[in-house]
């Protein structure tokens, strides 16, 4: 041995950590996967679909009259909890929807029908800010439909959405569509 191999430390036989331990690293690691992967099923489920909302075409000989595209320019973006949506094409003329962040069905408008069948002389009627609405209630569905305007106008909603939608969607009646006697049909 020379006096230089003296002088020089033996090296150690397990190298210092230069970071934490690797079960911390390992520990963080899987807690930060976890995290991200419980974020994006979370928002996964939270979100219905935002695709254009389906409806079916009904009978609105009136649709494309000056009242309704009248009524559809004044139509708020939005009705308590629910946000304008995009229609799935072919789309009805003289239609508008709405749809909830909570999943629940849309909120649907439709301008220009004929009389609906069941109004006819006594049924009962509410008045909602200065608009006639008449009532006919499905399974889960409520349409109110607006009487006394130069054209028909339904608003459908899910049942227990609450007097919001029908409320706001009055005010712009009111405010774009004169007020005209109401007609209904005979009593039956």
């Amino acid at each position: 041995m020379t006096d230089d191999d003296e002088s020089t430390p033996a090296k150690p036989l397990v190298e210092p950590a230069d970071g934490p331990p690797r079960p911390v690293v390992a520990i963080a690691l899987v807690l930060g996967v976890a995290a991200v992967l419980t974020i994006i099923v979370i928002a996964l489920n939270r979100q219905p679909s935002q695709g254009p909302v389906p409806v079916a075409t009904l009978p609105a000989p009136q649709a494309g009259s000056a009242d309704c595209t009248e009524l559809l320019a004044a139509a708020p973006q939005s009705l308590d909890d629910y946000r304008r949506a995009e229609i799935l094409e072919p789309a009805p003329a003289g239609v508008l929807a709405w749809r909830s962040d909570t999943g629940q069905l849309p909120v649907i408008m439709r301008c220009g029908l004929d009389r609906p069948g069941d109004f006819v002389v006594g049924v009962p009627l509410q008045v909602v800010n200065d608009v006639q609405w008449f009532r006919v209630a499905d399974a889960g569905l409520v349409s109110w439909f607006a009487v006394d305007r130069p054209v028909y106008i339904a608003l459908t909603l899910p049942d227990g959405s609450g007097p919001g939608p029908i409320q706001q969607l009055s005010v712009a009646i009111a405010e774009s569509l004169p007020a005209r006697p109401i007609d209904p049909g005979p009593p039956r």
